[in-house]
């Protein structure tokens, strides 16, 4: 077995990182994918002292691994003198006790992992009821509190178990009545949202989205475009609950951009499902930035990954199918570190790629000007108008630049403004019923 050994002296819960390889789980490489797993990890704070991959020919139903490579796994955990073990796989919940049992030691296994992550994470009201429910439609399957909740004492419910009810049962029913109530509190949410979304097609801003594998630079991106200060870290799942600015593109059009949740490959369906709020803003935005961190090696993986997980939102979004068609631009992000050839390399891809693509630095800014002025030719796509306005509107004019995008003015003798303005179909009858 190849193993990396991992000295650390921070008092933290110690923990190993297995990555099961069984050769057939995308173009990824195997130890990228348990480098990832390990970012997890300390993303969670877990002292990981050992990683390494195992591989598998089969699969074992117990246990996921074979009864050896459980002792030699065993034997790891012992020298690492681990308390708990992160397998990167989706564990049955009968796999997980089994594996408990064998390692003598509490078992993460990849799902549960993230969903930990997102509890720590979550903010907004929203974010947590999203958090719990997924939390709780993951656990019901195995009716075990999961790790971090092993030294909790159960609270009081004000609920007691009938006639001959096992705690197993009293516990089934808890989960099932708590996901009931969770459902119909987001429920509430989607449409807060939608009214909310219907008040802003009515300004009528055009609304961008950035998407993104996690990591990727989103809300560094997100923060150089707006001024704003969202968190941003050179950290797995950074930042979780949607922020949403106005920004204001060449030529003063605005719009609305927002910065959503990272992606991950494998994402749990679970929180696939329960973001189903936050992610009907990529469902609905006239742009999705997919902000790539193009000096990754792993950068073509995780756009395959990206792109599989808006897949996913489009079916939970809507079953029907009837979602807005994806516009989408790439941000080939963090190109400030690349050395000087690669990032004129990157920079000649992208201006080739028929603005389909822009490459810039988050960081140093570096290409956020050429990514404004593709994000309005991208968006700006409402019929043009030609108005001519006396001197006494001046209301009317600021209304103009505050809703449209004026793309030529001029003045006559007489000294009226005549202007090309686009403007939504929309956005022009409420501009003829105020100042026609």
């Amino acid at each position: 077995m190849n193993t990396k050994l991992i000295d650390h002296s921070v008092p933290l819960i110690r923990a190993v990182v297995i990555h099961p390889d069984m050769g057939e789980r995308g173009s990824r490489p195997a130890e990228e994918r348990l480098e990832e797993a390990a970012g997890l990890a300390r993303a969670l704070d877990l002292d990981v002292r050992a990683e390494e991959v195992v591989r598998l020919r089969k699969t074992a139903p117990a246990t996921l691994f074979g009864a050896g490579k459980v002792e030699e796994i065993a034997a790891l955990i012992r020298a690492a003198e681990a308390e708990a073990a992160v397998v990167d796989y989706d564990l049955t919940p009968v796999q997980q006790r089994n594996l408990e049992k064998e390692w003598e030691c509490k078992v993460i296994d990849r799902t549960g992992l993230i969903l930990e992550i997102f509890g720590r994470r979550a903010r907004t009201k929203e974010g947590r009821l999203q958090v719990e429910l997924a939390r709780l439609d993951y656990e019901r399957s195995r009716l075990v509190r999961t790790w971090t909740h092993l030294e909790r004492q159960r609270g009081g419910t004000g609920s007691t178990g009938g006639p001959g009810e096992t705690q197993i049962e009293l516990d089934r029913r808890l989960i099932a009545d708590r996901i009931v109530k969770l459902k119909g509190e987001l429920e509430e949410v989607r449409r807060t949202r939608g009214l909310h979304r219907k008040q802003r097609k009515k300004a009528p801003f055009p609304a961008v989205a950035l998407v993104g594998y996690t990591n990727a630079g989103k809300s560094t991106l997100f923060n150089r475009l707006t001024g704003s200060e969202v968190l941003a870290k050179d950290l797995l799942f950074a930042t979780l609950d949607t922020t949403q600015r106005t920004i204001r593109l060449p030529a003063g059009r605005p719009a609305i951009i927002a910065d959503t949740v990272g992606f991950i490959s494998d994402l749990p369906h679970e929180l696939v499902e329960s973001f189903r709020a936050t992610l009907e803003e990529v469902g609905e935005a006239d742009l999705i930035l997919h902000v790539r961190d193009i000096a990754s090696a792993d950068t073509a993986a995780q756009a395959k990954d990206v792109e599989d997980v808006l897949k996913q939102i489009e079916q939970a979004v809507d079953a029907n199918g009837a979602v807005k068609p994806r516009r989408i631009l790439e941000v080939w992000n963090k190109t400030d570190l690349l050395d000087d050839e690669a990032r004129e390399a990157v920079e000649a891809q992208a201006g080739r790629s028929g603005a389909t693509a822009v490459a810039v630095s988050a960081w140093t800014g570096q290409g956020i000007e050429t990514l404004r002025q593709a994000i309005t030719d991208l968006i700006d796509d409402d019929p043009e108008t030609e108005l001519v306005l006396q001197p006494s509107q001046g209301e009317a004019l600021a209304w103009l630049y505050e809703h449209g995008r004026v793309t030529a003015r001029d003045t006559d003798g007489k000294g009226r403004m005549h202007l090309t303005v686009r403007l939504d179909p929309q956005a022009m009858g409420r501009f003829e019923r105020q100042f026609g």
